[in-house]
């Protein structure tokens, strides 16, 4: 499964409008069928695409019920929590994905969906903690 792209991206009247159909579509597709993860996916990478960072949240919270070992569907639940500001579920979310295996770490230290939760200290101490454990039995 891929990564969301990132909510930073500033996009053209005619994206926002392509982005709009397709977001009326899926939901369309996912009230028909709310346990279709592939278009769950999809759903709320587009919302956070346009910006709609809640309603993005509330479909990766779904994923994560329907997923709860998927570490890229953690990984992207700490994303949307990041960019509504809760900061301190968005380290628990991240640091459950590496848990559950995810080990991009190249991309969690330049994501810029997760830049605020590398700028609070406190916080990201732990992540890092966590990525130097995995780093340390890997080797």
């Amino acid at each position: 499964m891929p990564k969301k792209e990132s909510a930073k991206r500033k996009l053209t009247r005619q994206e926002l409008r392509d982005l709009d159909i397709e977001i009326s579509f899926i939901k369309g597709v996912v009230r028909r069928d709310p346990k279709f993860v592939e278009a769950l996916q999809v759903l709320g990478d587009d919302y956070t695409r346009r910006g709609s960072f809640k309603d993005g949240l509330r479909v990766d919270q779904q994923l994560a019920r329907l997923r709860p070992d998927d570490s890229t569907v953690l990984y992207n639940l700490a994303c949307s929590y990041v960019l509504i500001g809760r900061l301190d579920r968005a380290a628990t979310a991240l640091i459950k994905a590496i848990d559950h295996g995810y080990n991009d770490f190249r991309w969690l230290m330049r994501d810029p969906d997760l830049q605020l939760l590398r700028d609070d200290e406190n916080l990201f101490k732990k992540v890092r903690e966590k990525v130097r454990s995995v780093k340390i039995r890997v080797v």
